[in-house]
């Protein structure tokens, strides 16, 4: 019998387990490891954020899911791990600390045969002072900070009702953040709610961002066909901000916030002061602080880690100058080089290099987007790698690897610009592959015929109908599997 533990039941998560669980006889353990009993679709929260769905709709609880299923659940959070196990601990383990019930704080030791970890992101509000829900700023990267933040914000609507008049400051937080598009996806429902409720030309909104120019969003920006000409992304996002009367601050980093006021430093070296009276920033993410030992307890940790904390795998680590990057330094299986049963998917893996060219002020800090990995690729590799290790169990480890490279998937993103099926509208963008690959295409880095962007309705009732179909297929419920990633 083999035991499968998965860590983490985010989207890369949550996918593996079910994978993972579909395709191993029942004498095979599959165990899932997450600090929280709940599946967040987390693409959603952005409606939460606005007060345009409630919290209770982009979750799910997983007991239930799990125990359906046949997969054993554990609420904790992983702590450290050992690959070549311990004095106690024969094979490989993890260790776990419990979040819930009586044993909370309670540590165990779990025996894997096989560990994938999808732990995701530390969201590093501490990375800049005043930052987060905790401070003076919202957030909407899980279900409860959207929760918070659509309270806010509909305090701030109130008030514009009233005649006052309000300043919106959306986008991102620090230099070196990462999920630039789920801002650029806010501030455009922030915008579409103030239309709807009438106070439109009570506000003003600015959003700030790391990224050298719009339409960038951590992946180099793209080129799209439209009439027979070929235009950059930033043409595409600008657009959209200019007919919503939208202003923005580029290459910015938040050096502090305070309750009323932040200071934005700019590639230029400038420091700007901005004044706000609702602001949601999304946060710089590390890895969650896993730590590893070997079997002689010697830390380990930066063997299996890079210094951020997200995992080492297939992946080309080597220092090069950004020109020098190719795609093929992308990992392609998400195993770890050194430990072939241990994995890493999602915001869990470490990329190789950025896809945005790093960039730093005058001043010396960074300010550029870290690389995206969440939503559809995260879902792909946690279904490559379950069925990668399906096929090595059943296969007595023989198995050729599956594998799904950054640099060889294309991706789909519906970016929502207003949540109501008659009036709302949304962003379509489609890309390929993910990480630009200039030696298949010297001119753009993509395939064109399959690079796509557009604004219109029928992005809205796809966004919509999505939803319930993700929704639906985190419950796994009859046939989740045919719904794609």
């Amino acid at each position: 019998m083999a035991r499968v533990v998965i860590l983490g039941a985010g989207i890369a998560g949550h996918t593996a387990a079910l994978f993972v669980r579909r395709r191993l006889p029942r004498e095979h353990e599959v165990v899932v490891v997450s600090p929280k009993e709940l599946y967040n679709w987390i693409p959603s929260n952005i409606w939460v954020g606005v007060g345009a769905m409630p919290a209770s709709e982009v979750v799910v609880p997983l007991p239930p899911v799990y125990a359906r299923m046949g997969i054993t659940f554990i609420q904790s959070r992983a702590v450290a791990i050992y690959p070549e196990g311990t004095s106690g601990e024969s094979g490989p383990c993890v260790a776990v600390e419990h979040t819930a019930g009586v044993e909370k704080g309670r540590r165990q030791m779990l025996p894997y045969d096989y560990l994938i970890n999808a732990t995701g992101p530390k969201l590093n509000f501490a990375a800049t002072p005043g930052l987060g829900p905790e401070a003076y700023t919202q957030s909407v990267c899980t279900h409860e900070h959207a929760d918070r933040a659509a309270a806010a914000f509909l305090a701030c609507v109130a008030e514009m009702k009233k005649g006052v008049k309000k300043t919106l400051v959306i986008g991102m937080g620090h230099g070196v953040c990462t999920c630039e598009g789920a801002a650029f996806e806010y501030v455009l429902n922030v915008e579409f709610e103030l239309r709807r409720h009438g106070v439109r030309e009570q506000a003003t909104i600015l959003f700030i961002t790391n990224e050298v120019e719009l339409g960038d969003f951590g992946v180099g920006g793209m080129y799209f066909k439209r009439g027979g000409y070929v235009v950059h992304s930033r043409t595409f996002a600008e657009s959209l901000f200019v007919e919503r009367g939208i202003g923005w601050m580029t290459g910015a980093h938040v050096q502090k916030v305070e309750a009323d006021k932040m200071y934005c430093e700019t590639l230029d070296g400038q420091v700007h002061e901005t004044k706000y009276d609702f602001a949601m920033l999304l946060p710089p993410f590390t890895g969650t602080g896993l730590q590893a030992f070997n079997r002689a307890g010697a830390d380990i940790t930066s063997e299996l880690f890079m210094p951020n904390g997200f995992m080492k795998v297939d992946a080309d680590y080597t220092k090069k100058d950004f020109a020098q990057w190719k795609a093929a330094d992308w990992p392609r299986t998400y195993q770890n080089p050194k430990y072939g049963n241990l994995f890493a998917v999602g915001i869990a893996f470490a990329p190789p290099h950025a896809i945005s060219m790093p960039r730093t002020s005058v001043r010396g800090t960074p300010i550029s987007p870290a690389p995206p990995r969440t939503g559809m690729p995260s879902a792909i590799m946690g279904r490559v790698v379950a069925n990668s290790i399906v096929d090595l169990i059943l296969s007595s480890g023989k198995h050729t690897m599956k594998t799904a490279s950054m640099a060889e998937l294309g991706a789909a993103c519906v970016a929502s610009a207003g949540a109501n099926w008659w009036s709302g509208t949304a962003a379509s963008m489609t890309m390929f592959p993910i990480v630009p690959d200039f030696e298949k295409f010297p001119e753009y880095g993509r395939d064109l015929r399959f690079t796509f962007g557009d604004i219109g309705s029928a992005g809205h009732w796809i966004k919509k109908i999505l939803h319930y179909m993700f929704i639906y297929k985190a419950q796994g419920k009859p046939f989740w599997w045919i719904i794609p990633e």
